[in-house]
């Protein structure tokens, strides 16, 4: 299935494992010493096999105590999936609007939106206090009703109709999402996401997503 690319169009993104290579929560976790644990958490909860807010609390947990200083460390630690930029810049160039929906943290995603030019985007955010971390997430969590929420109100928003949105992600998160697009990518994704989508890119490269869109043949 190839969008009409005669009318504007909406992208959105997942953040951890598509539009970056790393999950920020992990690598949070190595700042505390608890990467082993919250590495299996996140994968059962991308699996769907766990209710996501309540698998995020239970990370978010362990990064009790941490210093705030810990944003920016992890944040030269993040890798932005190859073909990323050429994907944003091919939007742009086809009138296209790109967002990211993420289960991870503005504290993290903020500087990486604005460094890449993003059009909108959403995540949860961590509590701190007195300088650290209080291993709670403040405001409602970003989960997968929250993601769908999250695209339908960006369309409306930019008069966008959702027959020419397009949803990306990997984990069962993201399905609801997926599944109020007008076209669902399963990107590196999990055998679930590879099921429910419309289409399944396995090459780790953003770019793929071009032509999709009529926009790179």
């Amino acid at each position: 299935m190839i969008l009409s690319c005669a009318a504007r169009f909406l992208v959105v993104l997942d953040a951890d494992s598509t539009l970056i290579q790393d999950e920020v929560i992990e690598l949070l976790a190595d700042a505390a010493g608890a990467r082993e644990r919250v590495a299996e958490v996140t994968d059962r909860a991308m699996r769907g096999e766990l209710d996501f807010a309540e698998s995020l609390r239970e990370r978010v947990l362990t990064l009790a105590g941490l210093p705030e200083s810990v944003f920016a460390d992890v944040g030269r630690r993040i890798r932005p999936t190859d073909g990323v930029h050429e994907l944003i810049a091919g939007i742009h160039a086809g009138g296209g609007v790109v967002g990211v929906v993420s289960g991870g943290f503005h504290e993290l995603l903020d500087p990486l939106a604005a460094e890449l030019g993003l059009d909108h985007w959403r995540a949860n955010r961590l509590e701190v206090q007195a300088g650290h971390l209080t291993g709670r997430v403040i405001g409602p969590i970003i989960d997968a009703e929250a993601k769908a929420v999250a695209l339908r109100e960006w369309a409306a928003q930019e008069q966008i109709a959702l027959a020419q949105t397009i949803a990306v992600g990997d984990g069962a998160n993201d399905l609801r999402m997926m599944d109020a697009a007008g076209l669902a990518v399963a990107f590196n994704a999990k055998p679930r996401v590879k099921r429910e989508a419309d289409l399944v890119i396995d090459l780790c490269n953003l770019s793929q997503v071009l032509p999709l869109l009529g926009l790179r043949g």
